[in-house]
């Protein structure tokens, strides 16, 4: 189906929208500080005796400027700054090396190495504690930064732009809805579709069974048909059917409107559930052991600029033992255990 725009990719996509709404306010005066929700027009018609004597005004919705770009930002869980073949990792993720190639690669990209702080920044632009998501969900306490109840005004990047004249969605794992609010019960206003977010297709919590999902469209949960039966279908895949519908209903019905589609999969965090034929994929990749897979990661990062050429490989932290001082049981369970997440990323990005 054509399109009249092209997808742009993570941080670079946001630098476009952020320009492109500098350059419509250039154009057209504005306020210093704009404040959202915009106020509501003026009436500009006129309100007579009869309808003869009257004329009505439409209030002019929202559009996005001209030339707006569409945003799919992809973030995956629990892969790490050497994973990836982009990053130099030894897991072959040609999708990612696609996008590399054609845009930009950061390595100075810092989270808090917890779920909930590092997509409650990554969707407002503020510090997690300033989202009052210092932990996870579940482990909020009643201290200011930790409750896990992130304030209004820490507006996220769909709300701005839905705001702004953008469609909206959200695929696959949240982790950002307080604990005691995750109940058909409510409330729903920290759920994506209250945070601007216009549709929402995923589960909430940390993780879940990719083959058996708990599932919820909105704030409703649904039962997937295809996982239903003997063969049923990898999550990864179902909310990649969802958001590519999604994304061609955008450009059927509404082809001069931008999206924003933010696509993020609970692969490769626990449990990594990656199919069978991708494990077979990866038998006897990772046999040489973690100090040895450190070694090479290291040099392809260094050959590919990722890293300087004169950077030092850390030690081994004390607290992971030499692989050669395992025993065969051990070596094996814990290759066969990297296959498995090796595969489940690989999967993830076809």
């Amino acid at each position: 189906m054509k399109t009249t725009r092209t997808p742009v990719l993570l941080a670079a996509a946001l630098v476009g929208v952020l320009a492109c709404t500098t350059v419509q306010a250039q154009q057209t005066p504005t306020p210093a500080q704009e404040v959202l929700p915009r106020p509501d027009p003026a009436f500009r018609g006129k309100i007579g005796r009869t309808v003869k004597e009257s004329k009505p005004d439409f209030p002019k919705e929202v559009q996005a400027p001209k030339g707006a770009p569409n945003v799919l930002l992809i973030m995956t869980d629990d892969v790490g700054f050497g994973a990836s073949s982009p990053f130099g990792g030894p897991i072959a993720t040609p999708t990612l090396e696609r996008l590399a190639q054609n845009g930009l690669r950061y390595n100075q990209f810092h989270t808090t190495a917890l779920c909930s702080p590092t997509r409650a920044a990554l969707i407002t632009g503020r510090n997690h504690h300033s989202n009052a998501t210092g932990v996870i969900m579940e482990m909020g306490t009643g201290y200011p930064g930790y409750n896990s109840l992130m304030s209004k005004s820490s507006g996220t990047i769909a709300e701005v732009l839905k705001q702004n004249g953008y469609s909206t969605s959200w695929y696959g794992k949240n982790h950002n809805v307080p604990d005691w609010h995750t109940s058909q019960a409510g409330p729903f206003d920290l759920w994506p579709t209250g945070l601007g977010f216009e549709y929402f297709y995923g589960f909430l919590g940390g993780d879940t069974d990719q083959w058996h999902s708990a599932i919820f469209e909105g704030t409703k949960p649904v039962e997937a048909e295809e996982q239903l039966g003997k063969n049923p279908k990898h999550f990864d895949e179902l909310m990649a059917d969802k958001a590519i519908a999604w994304i061609r209903l955008q450009n059927s019905m509404a082809p001069d409107k931008p999206f924003f589609a933010y696509y993020t999969t609970g692969t490769a965090h626990a449990p990594h559930h990656g199919p069978k034929e991708w494990i077979a994929k990866f038998k006897g990749q990772f046999d040489q052991g973690w100090d040895k897979v450190r070694e090479e990661t290291f040099a392809r990062q260094k050959k590919l600029g990722i890293i300087p050429a004169n950077t030092k490989l850390t030690a081994r932290p004390k607290e992971i033992p030499a692989w050669d001082s395992l025993n065969a049981n051990q070596t094996r369970l814990y290759a066969r255990m990297m296959e498995v997440y090796a595969a489940a990323l690989a999967h993830a990005d076809y």
